[in-house]
């Protein structure tokens, strides 16, 4: 199975606020965009996330070829207990996972 970065033009991670972090998968073509559709299952990505997998939102968004996830942070933005300010990280753990 290959890794999700593999497949995709670029996976992102943004601040969305204090509280949330949205994560998005930019597809070249409407076949990479269903097909990476179809392989994310939201078990798995709020799984990788450790969020419970109703606080996962997602957006699947076909005119765009993008498929985005938004979790809550693990800590509030800009605390001292705040190691990814930005949420760069999380693309990473994304890019990662393998999907069939």
């Amino acid at each position: 199975m290959p890794e999700l970065g593999s497949l995709v033009s670029k996976v992102r991670s943004k601040n969305a606020g204090p509280f949330w972090l949205t994560i998005d998968v930019f597809c070249d073509d409407p076949t990479t965009y269903t097909r990476v559709r179809e392989g994310l299952k939201d078990a798995t990505v709020a799984r990788l996330f450790g969020v419970e997998q109703q606080l996962l939102k997602r957006f699947d968004i076909p005119a765009l070829n993008v498929v985005k996830f938004s979790v809550p942070r693990p800590v509030v933005q800009g605390t001292r207990a705040d190691r990814d300010m930005h949420g760069a990280g999380w693309a990473c753990l994304l890019e990662e996972l393998q999907i069939d």
